[in-house]
């Protein structure tokens, strides 16, 4: 009987840490959050107004993972920076970022190119953003990030020691779903296409709702040893270089096409290697009054107009350009190529606004806070955090009537 009362105490002891961890870091804020209200106005925004007739196309990987100091186990991956550029290099990235969990990476051989970028959060959940421009790293974190007034706070109180951030892999964060999608705000960049999908839907939910963001893919590398883990997202960025006032400058303005790849060649380098110098890119893209015009260098096999609500608003076949009218009662507009070796590209959205008002679509206005429900939350939290500290005192230090000698 002693020897089951130790190891249910040895148990305890192990569960104490991650349960207070959860509880205290469970404390939030609680939003009475904007109600969803799609883009209106009378102009048209345009995230290719800057892209000129010809334009030298950055191919670019911004979410990428190396070796970091410390034991080689805690590590997500066993290539050093410089070895993941060399990798990356050879299937013709311009512009790589290193965005290491919870660290700020050194560009490895040129400081001039030093981006500070970290990926952040620590959830199982996998919240987790890319977070631009900070200076230093928040470690702290919402453990479990059950509520949607908890994943704005992460955004409120990381925006405001960063330039810009990005919500990274939905589809792979418990958790995303429409309603909390319709609601957060504080973001600028949307991370799409994350392995299980070509439809981005939770992009069009916060779009629909108002929510104006940029699209970016990216491998989320950690091995650039492995055929079907390397090069298959990728962004091209109409920059003048890889220095972060001009990635920043880029990143905010929209001039920038994401691109899903296939593994060429199914592990033969040599062929992926090739396809990858050859890939079809966009020629020219914008906005004339009020038509949406695409033009690409290799015809694909569908060109499809996306807007309001994910309905599909124009599709066009086995071509190599697209012309849409922005109808009136449209509130946006994105562009997805489908090409016939698996290749995707995605555009920024078009989008409505009003000019005299605001120079974007972007609301990043702060959500406002419900005092009330926010002191009420809390006290529940302190009060369950009081209970599991006394629950574990009694379990701990203090011996149960069961076990007490008769």
């Amino acid at each position: 009987m002693r020897t089951f009362r130790y190891l249910g105490k040895a148990l305890a002891l192990l569960l104490f840490i991650p349960v207070v961890a959860v509880l205290i870091t469970s404390v939030s804020p609680i939003y009475r959050f904007r109600a969803p209200a799609p883009f209106e106005g009378p102009n048209i925004f345009n995230p290719y107004q800057d892209v000129p007739r010809t334009c030298n196309w950055k191919k670019t990987l911004l979410h990428t993972h190396t070796r970091v100091k410390g034991p080689l186990p805690i590590n997500e991956c066993e290539y050093w920076p410089q070895q993941t550029w060399e990798a990356l290099k050879k299937l013709g990235y311009d512009i790589v970022t290193f965005s290491n969990h919870n660290e700020i990476t050194k560009h490895p051989f040129d400081p001039s190119l030093q981006v500070n970028v970290y990926e952040h959060g620590y959830s199982p959940f996998k919240f987790h953003k890319l977070v631009f421009g900070s200076q230093k790293v928040i470690h702290y974190d919402v453990l479990l990030p059950l509520l949607a007034s908890q994943k704005q706070f992460e955004l409120d109180y990381l925006g405001a020691s960063s330039d810009f951030i990005q919500i990274n892999h939905p589809y792979r964060t418990v958790g995303t779903c429409k309603s909390h999608m319709e609601a957060l705000s504080g973001y600028e960049l949307m991370e799409l296409d994350t392995g299980r999908s070509t439809e981005n839907e939770y992009w069009d939910w916060a779009l629909s709702a108002g929510h104006y963001s940029f699209g970016l893919a990216n491998d989320d590398l950690h091995y650039p040893d492995r055929s079907y883990k390397i090069a298959r997202r990728c962004n091209f960025l109409c920059t003048p270089s890889g220095r972060y006032e001009d990635l920043k400058s880029t990143l905010l303005s929209g001039c920038f096409y994401a691109m899903r790849l296939p593994d060429y060649g199914h592990g033969d380098w040599k062929v992926k290697y090739e396809k990858n110098r050859h890939l079809p890119a966009v020629q020219a893209i914008g906005l004339a009054t009020d038509t949406i015009f695409l033009k690409l260098s290799a015809v694909a096999d569908s060109i499809r107009v996306t807007g309001q609500d994910h309905r599909t608003l124009a599709l066009v076949t086995n071509s190599d350009s697209l012309r849409y009218v922005f109808q009136p009662e449209d509130h946006y507009a994105r562009l997805t190529a489908f090409f016939p070796e698996g290749e995707v590209i995605y555009t920024n959205p078009f989008a409505r606004y009003d000019a005299a008002v605001a120079a974007s679509p972007f609301n990043n206005a702060p959500q406002e806070v419900d005092w009330l429900l926010t002191i009420l939350y809390n006290l529940m939290v302190v009060c369950l955090l009081c209970l599991t500290l006394w629950l574990y005192y009694r379990m701990l230090f203090k011996r149960c009537k069961c076990f007490r000698k008769q």
